[in-house]
């Protein structure tokens, strides 16, 4: 159980006791009226039980109860807290198929992070980001480039790029994802109609499956742009000759030291756009986003990143998408969303090796957005 700072223990047995009473009647499928009684009298949404994490609004979708769902998400329920099992309430609606209280769930998070991102936006202070800060160099991005990386082919015969944060290693790349790269450059560049002279803008080498399928079209792209910040990146991408290849160029440090630079403003713009950045949060997806007015050449121009925040939670993963598609509708990129299986049978593949799982969902949701005109 997590509560509000400032109660003394008095005020916390008597929340907590309220607290219970309010998860057992759900449970107990006592009347609406009842349960809106309970929390007239003060019981508290936030509260999670300590035997199982459950919450009221958990308890609510157990009992696929739309209605209390509603009310609770109304009356200010925590839609994102998590349970012991790791399970917000739109989990276990979303394992009950019950639309209509996962769709409310999913909702109410789209609709926080949006006022997240405006209030971050207008810089005031908060006491809604209810969010651990990450310093390490998985979390903060000069730790990051400050950091070693490690090449390596593992056990199971894949590429990857790893990063070790104390004893735990943590996959910055990995070759399971060329399918999902593959599927990416063949929607950015196939029918493109400037196909036979691409201007291709992508931020973050990492193993460099993408650019290399890049270079692979049958037509290679006129221009190859690549923005990598991290020096052992940038020596990986010098051993394997990047820096000698024809209509490729290098701009080393990060994607924010360029906007304003000739080196991309002089292009005159980019026919397709993606990025795949590491340790950056939504936050600076999103500035990216506002800054792809300036890099796209125009109606037709398309632009891709890799989709994965929220990658192991279903829910999160749902509302990041969702938010993802109003922002870039904000700039006038209109994004069609395609499903890309990367289930696997854990049973006869190892994925992850010894390495973080940081994609745990069947499907990748791939997005390719065209530019309007506008």
């Amino acid at each position: 159980m997590s509560e509000p700072e400032g109660l003394v223990l008095e005020d916390v047995q008597a929340l907590s006791d309220l607290g219970e009473l309010l998860i057992t009647s759900v449970i107990a499928d006592e009347p609406i009226q009842a349960i809106k009684t309970i929390i007239e009298s003060g019981a508290p949404l936030w509260y999670q039980d300590a035997a199982e994490g459950m919450s009221a609004l958990h308890a609510a979708a157990y009992m696929r109860n739309a209605e209390l769902v509603k009310m609770f998400i109304e009356h200010g329920a925590i839609w994102n807290a998590v349970d012991n099992h790791r399970q917000t309430a739109g989990d276990i609606s979303l394992s009950f198929n019950d639309v209509a209280s996962y769709t409310t769930i999913r909702d109410a998070g789209i609709r926080s992070e949006l006022l997240l991102s405006l209030l971050s936006k207008s810089s005031l202070d908060t006491t809604l980001v209810l969010r651990e800060t990450d310093a390490s160099a998985i979390g903060d991005n000069d730790a990051f480039l400050s950091s070693k990386l490690i090449y390596v082919n593992d056990e199971t015969g894949q590429d990857v790029c790893l990063l070790r944060v104390g004893d735990e290693e943590v996959g910055v790349m990995m070759g399971w994802e060329h399918n999902i790269m593959k599927r990416t450059v063949e929607a950015l560049c196939m029918d493109h109609p400037s196909a036979h002279k691409l201007k291709i803008l992508n931020i973050g080498f990492g193993l460099g499956i993408i650019d290399t399928l890049f270079q692979s079209l049958e037509t290679k792209p006129y221009q190859h742009v690549i923005i990598e910040p991290h020096p052992d990146v940038l020596q990986f991408m010098k051993e394997r000759g990047w820096y000698e290849k024809p209509g490729v160029t290098i701009l080393e440090g990060k994607w924010q030291d360029y906007l304003d630079n000739e080196s991309l403003l002089g292009v005159g713009g980019f026919d397709v756009v993606y990025t795949d950045t590491f340790s950056e949060d939504y936050g600076n997806l999103h500035r990216f986003f506002e800054s792809l007015p300036d890099l796209l050449a125009g109606p037709g121009s398309r632009f891709s990143f890799f989709n994965g925040l929220g990658a192991t939670n279903a829910l999160f993963y749902d509302v990041y998408t969702h938010i993802a598609d109003i922002h870039l509708s904000e700039v006038g990129i209109d994004v069609q969303w395609f499903d890309v299986d990367v289930s696997y049978d854990a049973s006869k593949e190892n994925r992850w090796g010894n390495s973080r799982n940081y994609f745990s969902l069947p499907l990748y949701r791939m997005p390719i957005g065209n530019m309007l005109l506008q």
